[in-house]
């Protein structure tokens, strides 16, 4: 990717699930031993990415996992993933509340879109944003790179954006997933990491 490929102005990086819930030590996931490895670099690395961006005039979407209470206070919450995360409980990915929001290192986003599936594009408001703020190129980055991370990738694809993946800025809970997944993502969108994403970005201080 050169600079010419590039108008950060219309540059969105979407982070994917930067959640206390996944990172925090009393959080949903680490609570119940659930670890994304090297999660502070994984956070470092995307904080060089949105800093870049913010001073080349880009913009920072934070797209998190939302388990809606119902009227008794328990997440309303798919049967999949009930048996795949049984810990899961109430307060859990809970609108408002500390673990549903964005990692501090990375805060705040322009823009926050709540996503209760996979991908960041089903039922939101995220592609009425992004065409609404002239947003042509997403940088993808966050968790987890064989779920979130992968399905929001392809719906950029399928919605007609030009689309990036920062391949050492998402992560999953297996490095054999993680790799995996890049493998096969590397042949619809580029690849690119962090550090270089951040130079590039940085060319047009």
């Amino acid at each position: 990717m050169t600079p010419q490929d590039l108008n950060p102005k219309q540059t969105a990086l979407v982070l994917v699930d930067m959640q206390n819930d996944f990172f925090f030590k009393k959080g949903a996931y680490p609570r119940n031993g659930l670890h994304i490895p090297d999660s502070a670099g994984l956070i470092r690395r995307l904080v060089t990415v949105a800093d870049a961006l913010r001073r080349a005039g880009g913009l920072i979407i934070s797209t998190q996992f939302t388990l809606l209470p119902g009227k008794d206070g328990e997440p309303m919450i798919s049967e999949g993933l009930k048996k795949a995360r049984p810990f899961i409980t109430k307060g859990d990915f809970c609108p408002g509340d500390f673990g549903h929001r964005l990692v501090e290192e990375l805060a705040p986003a322009d823009f926050t879109v709540d996503k209760i599936s996979f991908s960041a594009f089903y039922q939101t408001f995220l592609d009425f944003i992004l065409r609404k703020q002239n947003i042509r190129t997403l940088l993808i980055g966050g968790i987890v790179t064989n779920s979130g991370v992968a399905a929001t990738l392809r719906d950029g694809l399928s919605h007609g954006y030009e689309v990036v993946l920062l391949s050492d800025g998402c992560a999953s809970f297996s490095e054999e997933a993680h790799q995996d997944t890049l493998n096969s993502l590397r042949h619809v969108a580029p690849l690119i990491i962090c550090d270089a994403m951040a130079d590039l970005l940085d060319t047009y201080k």
